[in-house]
């Protein structure tokens, strides 16, 4: 009688319950579809996935070390708010990581790679005038990666992505203000003319100029989604200084 398999089980796509629990907890989480202190019932989202609660847990023990979930013994688990000391460390670091990549991408984008940045760009224009939130975002990743790839330092994306969690929370809840989306676009086309023109200073500027500027209308924010944020005074006034 062959012996049974201890591996964890893997659904068509390769991916485990708890890893697939994960993706899904993830997603809707830095999406803002779960709020910052809302309450996460383990029971409820095993029987959404149709799992045991074993691979849930597993899932919210690995958002709990990313800081997207706090476990409060005797309290209950809850989707954590957007600590105002991570955002303003995770914006210095972002910015310095991106600068590298788009003075990279000056040096080594190829001409094809422009296009296709160009057409990212389009498709933020698209999705604004069609006030779609979730395709903008999208494409803003995907302008960013572009860049990071074009320079060659696709691993440095990577860094971005596991750093910037609590940015992209905050990022979501700056969409709706008036011209933001608009203002993205006008940050982004500076950033790929000065690729396209090979001036790496240039490009540094833009990019700094633009991660730098989540920091515009935080107080504004806070003031209509205060719920959603982990009270700092002194984490503010390094972001707005």
């Amino acid at each position: 009688m062959p012996l049974p398999d201890a591996r964890p089980a893997r659904s068509p796509r390769g991916r485990t319950a708890a890893e697939a629990v994960y993706a899904a907890l993830r997603d809707d989480i830095v999406s803002l579809a779960l709020k910052p202190g809302s309450q996460v019932n383990e029971k409820a989202i095993a029987l959404a996935h149709g799992v045991s609660r074993t691979p849930v847990r597993e899932a919210i023990l690995r958002l709990a070390g990313e800081g997207l979930i706090d476990i409060v013994s005797k309290a209950g688990t809850y989707v954590s708010r957007i600590r105002l000391s991570a955002l303003a460390e995770t914006i210095v670091v972002r910015k310095a990581l991106e600068e590298v990549t788009v003075r990279a991408a000056v040096a080594h984008a190829t001409e094809s790679q422009i296009i296709g940045l160009r057409a990212v760009l389009a498709r933020q224009v698209e999705a604004m005038a069609a006030g779609d939130q979730a395709a903008f975002h999208l494409a803003d990743e995907a302008f960013h990666e572009a860049i990071a790839r074009a320079g060659r330092f696709p691993g440095i994306w990577t860094l971005v992505q596991n750093v910037k969690l609590q940015v992209d929370r905050y990022r979501r809840l700056t969409l709706p203000q008036p011209g933001r989306m608009a203002l993205v676009i006008r940050e982004h086309g500076a950033v790929l003319d000065a690729i396209e023109g090979r001036s790496a200073d240039a490009a540094a500027e833009a990019m700094g100029r633009h991660i730098a500027g989540l920091n515009l209308n935080l107080e504004e924010i806070l003031r209509i989604n205060p719920s959603h944020f982990e009270e700092d005074v002194a984490a503010i006034e390094r972001i707005v200084a």
